[in-house]
């Protein structure tokens, strides 16, 4: 786009519409700059792109990054910056009393809502308990229009850099989280499972470990290979779980189905109604 021609334009509808000439012209706002949240691993998550007309409304849903957490700090920031600590502070607030639970579990639904004037307003709901807090930003901005130009720039000029430490920290949420999923379920299984497949699965975390404990983000993709074998190691553990579970359950059943057949030869067979949940 040429600025001249946009400012050409722009003075060519204004001068119709004092004229009389132009009409139904509706001029709106629009945010100068993206607005969200900072998350796992000092990310910004962006709830509200820039440029987005006003006024508007978007939620998402978040929970929380560690085991029997009750409480979480939102931090709202503005800016085009893929990290959050180059971005702009707007304010922070804490949601208290969320339920003691596992890590992933709890749904706290963050909300953006910006009025016809500009003023921000934003609030974290625990989904379980209906506990909300809110901060109400009147001055989202207070940013000069050259100033706002000067951070759209910096952010197109460390664009590439910004993205490989977004995808560095994203690996490692990944890793993380498939990390705590297969020891979880390890300790839950106990004795199990079979030795040999517990040292196999213990080997692949102890080596994920490693990769993540790196600034290296091509170190970090060639143990992509252990985190695949990772996942499969994860899916025997399924596979041992579920396989016990159905001989345990086959034989029980036919025990007593026996033992029924022969006390009462001719008792009516009962259909159960099963319900499936999504």
């Amino acid at each position: 786009v040429n600025p001249d021609e946009v400012v050409a334009v722009g003075a060519g509808i204004q001068a119709g519409v004092l004229k009389g000439e132009v009409k139904d012209v509706l001029l709106l706002d629009v945010t100068p700059l993206s607005l969200g949240i900072e998350t796992l691993g000092g990310v910004f998550t962006r709830i509200i792109d820039r440029n987005t007309t006003i006024p508007t409304r978007k939620s998402q849903v978040f929970s929380t990054a560690a085991d029997n957490q009750t409480a979480v700090t939102i931090h709202v920031l503005q800016g085009e910056r893929d990290m959050a600590g180059d971005n702009k502070t707007l304010g922070r607030f804490e949601l208290f009393g969320i339920p003691p639970a596992p890590r992933g579990l709890p749904q706290v639904e963050v909300t953006f809502d910006i009025d016809a004037n500009g003023i921000v307003h934003v609030s974290a709901k625990d989904l379980g308990t209906g506990r909300e807090q809110s901060i109400r930003i009147t001055a989202p901005s207070g940013l000069s229009e050259a100033e706002i130009k000067n951070l759209i720039k910096e952010a197109e000029l460390h664009a590439e850099e910004d993205h490989r430490k977004k995808e560095l920290v994203e690996a490692r949420n990944q890793a993380d989280t498939l990390i705590y999923t297969t020891e979880k379920t390890l300790a839950d299984l106990g004795d199990k499972v079979d030795a040999s497949t517990k040292s196999d699965i213990e080997s692949h975390v102890a080596a994920l470990k490693t990769a993540m404990e790196g600034t290296d983000m091509d170190a970090i993709k060639q143990k992509s290979d252990s985190s695949e074998a990772l996942m499969k190691a994860s899916h025997k553990l399924a596979e041992a779980m579920y396989s016990k579970a159905g001989a345990a359950g086959a034989a029980g059943a036919g025990a007593a189905g026996a033992e029924e057949k022969a006390k009462k030869p001719e008792e009516e067979v009962v259909e159960a109604e099963f319900e499936e949940v999504k």
